[in-house]
């Protein structure tokens, strides 16, 4: 079984208020994406990476991450569109030779483990399409227009959709197409496959596996990384 990565790193990161998009601040005195890169890096279960990077930042990226931290698993740094949908797609369209799973990974998530990638890429080779999420925790409320309450959805029902997202190569790429075809916008590629009527197995996340969006973010990142790292070495 043939797996690629696709490191979807193509936003700005206007959220952040930083002076560069996110994904290049530091965690732990490295690049955010690289520290994300380094967990697909080290997994068996991923043969090669693509990395989808901002506009203009291509060169940047090759040079002061790939090479810089030896990713030999990286095998092509592509530019990104206006939307994440857009860089997923450009990220699809890189993937060359032989592929039967593709995992599909925000660059701002290197809190991932190896073992939940595992658990992805092998719940899409058996089903077709896998899931990464963890139950909600907090109650949520469906409001109309107007702002006043409609329902409460039964929490225990709900899922947070995290990354990696892990399909059959070409079901997500038809996937993909026919959502172009239809003009149709999903949040995440699960909704993409969904829409294409797959069906997506729901692989357990890890609270830790956070999205780095704000500076809040960020901080909470710095304290868990200190902790899974302390945690890795006592193993």
């Amino acid at each position: 079984m043939k797996t690629y990565a696709v490191i979807v790193a193509g936003g700005i990161g206007r959220r952040m208020g930083a002076n560069k998009p996110k994904q290049f601040l530091k965690l732990a005195r490295r690049p955010i994406l690289a520290r994300t890169l380094e967990v697909f890096e080290k997994c068996d279960a991923v043969d090669a990476v693509v990395v989808v990077a901002p506009r203009g930042y291509v060169k940047l990226v090759q040079a002061m991450i790939v090479k810089r931290y030896g990713f030999a698993k990286v095998k092509r740094v592509v530019m990104g569109g206006r939307r994440r949908q857009d860089s997923v797609w450009a990220g699809l369209q890189a993937v060359k030779g032989p592929c039967d799973v593709v995992a599909i990974h925000d660059g701002v998530r290197p809190l991932i483990t190896c073992d939940v990638i595992e658990k992805s890429v092998l719940v899409a080779h058996n089903f077709g399409a896998a899931l990464v999420a963890v139950p909600v925790t907090s109650t949520i409320k469906n409001i109309s227009g107007d702002g006043f309450v409609r329902n409460t959805p039964e929490r225990r029902m709900l899922m947070a959709a995290q990354t990696p997202q892990s399909f059959n190569y070409n079901l997500i790429m038809n996937a993909y197409k026919e959502a172009m075809k239809q003009d149709f916008r999903g949040t995440d590629d699960s909704q993409i496959a969904e829409h294409a009527g797959a069906r997506v197995v729901i692989v357990p996340g890890m609270a830790e596996n956070i999205k780095i969006t704000t500076e809040t973010d960020l901080v909470l990142a710095e304290m868990l990384f200190d902790r899974l790292y302390k945690k890795k070495n006592k193993a």
